[in-house]
């Protein structure tokens, strides 16, 4: 029964899932409570201004200007999770994402010069110790699955004065855009002023420092396109219409 429960939930956001016949119903009964635990934990948002509904915190999840948060539906923030949403517009958690444990989503590091924003789109799933900022400002697509240590740095310091402290000598900040539908590895850095496309794969420990074209494999330090993706072939039905257009120009000449 409970695991019927538990399963239904969970279709509700992705419509395919079933639990594996070997899990015990010891395991989702533990599964079911700490969910409740996580539900709870959210109505600590409601002094920001927040309704938790269906909002999941695990244990030492904090916030810096709470109320400079958006969250969608079924947001999940796992152990030790920070977000510092001090920036010009919002920090956007969208549906369905899930933040692990241990990771920080920073929007400015200073009160001098405060950061841009954080766009998460719908179902995005990033791994442990990530980091995130938003200086520049920072775009995730819907449906990205992303590993671990994911550190993506919408800024870059300026040093080209060599009689003044790097510290001291202010920065550059473009920002960065990460399409939709992407496969983000485990250790992957993205620098300032880059712009991925959609349905891209990047390799493990990649570091990302320019622009990346869609449907593409991307892989080393600096990163560079290893190869294409083949986009999906066409139906019998485009196929068919496209063999009629055809007919119909030569039949005019």
């Amino acid at each position: 029964m409970i695991t019927y429960i538990i399963e239904y939930l969970i279709r509700k956001k992705n419509p395919n899932f079933q639990f594996d016949k070997d899990v015990p119903v010891k395991i989702l009964f533990i599964l079911a409570v700490t969910k409740v635990v996580q539900q709870l934990r959210a109505f600590k948002l409601l002094f920001s201004g927040h309704l938790p509904k269906k909002i999941f915190l695990g244990k030492n999840v904090r916030f810096f200007h709470a109320s400079n948060i958006q969250f969608g539906d079924w947001v999940q923030l796992e152990d030790q999770v920070y977000v510092s949403a001090l920036g010009r517009q919002p920090v956007v958690f969208g549906d369905n994402v899930k933040i692990g444990a241990f990771s920080q989503i920073v929007c400015a590091t200073s009160f001098d010069n405060i950061g841009e924003y954080i766009r998460i789109g719908n179902n995005v799933g990033i791994g442990e110790f990530a980091y995130l900022g938003g200086g520049g400002g920072l775009e995730i697509g819907d449906d990205c699955i992303i590993g671990q240590y994911l550190s993506c740095h919408p800024e870059n310091h300026h040093f080209l004065q060599t009689d003044k402290l790097i510290r001291l000598q202010g920065v550059s900040r473009k920002g960065i855009r990460i399409g939709k539908n992407c496969w983000i590895g485990a250790k992957v850095t993205i620098l300032d002023g880059v712009t991925i496309g959609d349905n891209c794969v990047i390799a493990a420990g990649a570091v990302v420092t320019k622009d990346m074209p869609s449907n593409s494999v991307l892989g080393g330090v600096p990163a560079k396109v290893i190869k294409n993706i083949s986009s999906p072939k066409q139906s019998s039905t485009t196929v068919f219409q496209n063999r009629e257009k055809r007919l119909e120009v030569a039949s005019t000449h």
